[in-house]
C-alpha cells in the first residue's frame, strides 16, 4: 500500500491515504497483473475504457468529451513516467474532476 501511496505523492504531495485505498480496493485483483495495473496513453482503447468504467460509472461523469479531456490532461501530466501506474492514474483523474471526496 505505501509504494501506491508514494506513487501517488509524486505528483500530490498532500495526498489522501484513505483515498488512494479506495482506489487500491476498487481496482482489487487487476493490480496482480503488471499490464493490468498500468494505463498507455497511446491506447485508445485503454482510454475509452479509463472514460466508461472510472469516469462515467464509478465518478458518475455525464459529459464523455469532458471525461476525455480530463483523461489527455492527466496523460500530459504523466508523460514523464514510462510506464503509468493505473492507481496514480486514477487518483489523478478524480483529483482532475473534483472527485476524490466521492470516493
Amino acid at each position: 500500500m505505501t509504494d501506491y501511496v508514494a506513487e501517488v505523492q509524486r505528483y500530490d504531495s498532500g495526498a489522501d491515504e484513505a483515498v488512494v485505498q479506495k482506489i487500491v480496493k476498487h481496482l482489487g485483483i487487476a493490480l496482480r497483473s503488471k499490464d493490468a495495473s498500468l494505463v498507455s496513453c497511446s491506447d485508445p482503447s485503454e482510454l475509452d475504457r479509463v472514460r466508461e468504467k472510472w469516469c462515467m460509472k464509478k465518478l458518475g461523469a455525464t459529459d464523455a468529451g469532458a471525461a476525455d479531456a480530463v483523461i489527455a490532461k492527466v496523460c500530459q501530466t504523466m508523460k514523464g513516467d514510462r510506464q503509468k501506474q493505473r492507481v496514480t492514474f486514477y487518483y489523478l483523474v478524480a483529483q482532475e474532476m473534483g472527485k476524490l471526496g466521492d470516493l
